[in-house]
């Protein structure tokens, strides 16, 4: 896990460019590993050629083309996890984003949060907060635009981010 996100992270150009939000303050932090991609490194990302005959490949690059922002954000360092779960409470709660699901397995809790478009699987944002058990990592997700629940799978299978099952439970109902 921790490698697929180190090498996306290789492909992806940080730094003032992005917009800020309130999880910037866990980026350069030891002991988080960081992957942000914007608008234009996905604009950049829908020019590649792939098969689109694949329904999965379709998904995604329609997805990536409606996509603001992204920003995981993992760690194991139980200190930073205490921080990201009441940062993104505090969050989630200031812009009034609607909580999808919270299940437990286990010790891991899994929370989606999402601010709704048009319609009930039309997202502006989605949030995903995974805290961790000892050993795994706390995993916090923001994802910005227009975009499909339904496609965001596609996205999270992809690029190898935590969360990818429990999106689908959801966007299935």
């Amino acid at each position: 896990m921790k490698k697929n996100i180190i090498t996306l992270m290789l492909l992806v150009v940080s730094g003032p460019f992005f917009a800020q939000s309130v999880f910037d303050q866990f980026e350069g932090i030891a002991g988080v590993n960081t992957v942000i991609v914007d608008k234009k490194m996905f604009d950049l990302m829908s020019k590649v050629k792939l098969d689109t005959s694949d329904k999965e490949t379709q998904q995604y690059m329609h997805l990536i083309k409606n996509i603001d922002n992204l920003k995981v954000y993992t760690t194991q360092n139980s200190r930073i996890a205490l921080q990201m779960r009441l940062t993104t409470e505090k969050y989630v709660k200031s812009i009034g984003l609607n909580e999808l699901l919270t299940a437990t397995e286990g010790v891991k809790i899994i929370q989606i949060y999402a601010k709704q478009g048009v319609n009930e699987t039309q997202l502006k944002e989605l949030v995903l907060f995974i805290e961790g058990a000892k050993a795994e990592d706390t995993v916090l997700m923001s994802i910005t635009g227009e975009f499909d629940l339904n496609e965001v799978p596609a996205l999270t299978d992809k690029m190898k981010i935590p969360g990818s099952a429990e999106l689908r439970k959801i966007g299935k109902k």
